[in-house]
């Protein structure tokens, strides 16, 4: 789930289906100016309580 407007979202990830969070701003420096849902991508999490995703590329080229 993602709101482009807010710049705020949710990734589920696959290995236990937790939930990391977009913050605005998350996708700044990306190749990504929005997500749809289903698009599988990679990212890197930060230390926050609660995680943060960050570093996102494309889940299949792991760029």
């Amino acid at each position: 789930m993602y709101d482009s407007a807010s710049g705020v979202g949710i990734i589920v990830r696959d290995d236990d289906r937790s939930e990391v969070l977009l913050k605005p701003g998350s996708l700044d420096n990306s190749m990504f100016r929005f997500l749809r849902q289903g698009q599988r991508v990679r990212f890197d999490m930060s230390n926050d309580d609660p995680p943060v995703a960050t570093n996102l590329r494309f889940g299949s080229d792991g760029y």
